[in-house]
């Protein structure tokens, strides 16, 4: 049985060079609507079945009182470059499927 692929969803809080240089990777990333609420955004990315990634902890919150997801990738960004984000990203990517990822939280650690 095939697995479904990971589709990300990244906030407002990561750079927008994350999201160019995976779609060069051809990974299916998305950038979210500037200004929206974290609970607007994790509904959004969990209506369109995709992983959300963030520096914000509002959304590890909103996982802790029970709210389904499709997954949060969470990093602290200041401790992490925008290079550090695309390596993470690339391997999770090319080893979760869709299905494990969700109402799993993932945090950002070094890729060499």
């Amino acid at each position: 049985m095939a697995q479904t692929r990971i589709r990300f969803y990244i906030d407002e809080n990561l750079s927008p060079e994350i999201v160019k240089q995976l779609r060069m990777d051809g990974i299916d990333i998305i950038r979210g609507t500037l200004g929206a609420d974290d609970p607007v955004h994790l509904k959004r990315a969990t209506d369109m079945g995709r992983v959300i990634c963030t520096a914000d902890d509002d959304f590890i919150k909103l996982a802790a009182q029970g709210i389904e997801h499709a997954g949060i990738i969470w990093g602290e960004q200041d401790e992490r470059s925008i290079g550090e984000w695309v390596k993470y990203l690339r391997l999770v990517h090319a080893v979760q499927s869709a299905d494990e990822m969700t109402n799993t939280i993932n945090y950002v650690f070094y890729v060499d």
